[in-house]
């Protein structure tokens, strides 16, 4: 019996867990100015989560998905990003739009339910797409933004997406991968496997040794990288971006990390998160792996990490009162439902619309 096809999964770790190097490093891992911005720009979601967490349970926010110990794969696949690249981002990609230049009280805006949430003022956000809620929809719409980039001959463009592990077990997911590797397409899409698709672990949703590997079906390029590394996430996502700016075709990316909090505000964890494995998830998580080796290699000294630390807390509390100003002071006309919705209103909606300021008034 001959072999018809065989694969390798390639898996990436740079910084180990004990926050030394575990290969050759890049050149930006020493370049201080880069590494203070990734660790500040993490420091700076953790701290937004943390405000907008307390803000839900206070009634001042709506439902809100965290990122607590996954924060090396939203930065460092967003740090990659080119003001001509094409963001599709999904629920849990606030640290990846962030980096993109989405200003954080949008987002704020977003999840507090003001449709201006989506309407970035940053012109290098113009063409990204809002957050998108349902689940592996943002992976069609990819698909479609980064054939529109080959039919237009667009070169130095790609389109990067994001997707939680369980989001690969949905159709709309093997569609958008098949599509790009078929039509090779500038296309990367960064599964977050955080270990948990809610409630429900990795091994109860598919026989899959990897979630890379569902990548092999469609054709296309895959590798795992260490999630909590966020130098390995950098190098591997801004590499595959690279390759499918000058025609390289896509990649699909696996970064493997653990998610530290709630699946959203509406989810309590402690129900199903194993308290010994959560324990060790703390001990492995991005911050403390990066700020350890930008010590130990001479990039800052401890205080200098912390007063990074610090001055997030007074961006995020700033970021914090646009919102605030917002609701209360600009608040939105109840007709913007319609003029979100559509670019030209159709003509059976005119009267609901007329219909919804009447009653405003």
């Amino acid at each position: 019996m001959s072999t018809a096809a065989s694969f390798e999964i390639p898996y990436v770790q740079l910084l180990n867990e004990e926050a030394k190097p575990a290969n050759d490093l890049p050149e930006f891992a020493r370049d201080a100015e880069i590494m203070k911005k990734l660790y500040k720009d993490m420091h700076f979601l953790r701290a937004m989560d943390t405000k907008a967490i307390s803000m839900q349970r206070i009634g001042r926010m709506r439902t809100y998905p965290g990122a607590l110990g996954q924060e090396a794969v939203s930065v460092g696949a967003g740090s990659c990003l080119t003001k001509d690249d094409v963001l599709v981002p999904y629920y849990r990609g606030t640290g990846t739009m962030i980096q993109k230049g989405v200003e954080p009280h949008e987002i704020l805006l977003y999840w507090g339910g003001d449709e201006r949430g989506s309407d970035f003022k940053n012109p290098n956000c113009k063409e990204d797409f809002p957050i998108a809620v349902p689940i592996a929809t943002q992976i069609l719409h990819a698909a479609g933004v980064a054939s529109a980039m080959k039919l237009r001959g667009q070169k130095g463009r790609a389109v990067l997406t994001e997707i939680g592990e369980g989001g690969t077990s949905e159709g709309e997911f093997y569609e958008g991968i098949n599509v790009a590797g078929a039509w090779n397409l500038p296309m990367v899409c960064v599964i977050n496997n955080n270990h948990w698709a809610i409630s429900v672990r990795p091994d109860e949703q598919t026989s899959c040794e990897t979630f890379a590997q569902k990548g092999i079906a469609a054709g296309i390029e895959v590798v795992q990288v260490d999630g909590n590394d966020v130098i390995a996430v950098r190098e591997v996502v801004g590499k595959a971006l690279d390759k499918a700016r000058n025609g390289g075709g896509p990649t699909l990316v696996e970064a493997v990390t653990y998610r530290l909090c709630d699946h959203t505000t509406a989810d309590d964890a402690s129900r199903y998160h194993d308290q010994e494995t959560h324990d060790k998830a703390w001990e492995n998580e991005p911050l403390k792996r990066l700020k350890a080796y930008m010590v130990n290699a001479g990039l800052a000294t401890e205080e200098d990490l912390d007063a990074l630390q610090a001055m997030c807390k007074g961006e995020v509390d700033k970021e914090v009162e646009i919102y605030f100003d917002y609701l209360e002071n600009k608040p939105q006309k109840p007709e913007a439902m319609f003029d979100y919705l559509y670019e030209t209103l159709p003509e059976k909606t005119v009267p609901q619309r007329e219909e919804v300021i009447r009653r405003a008034k």
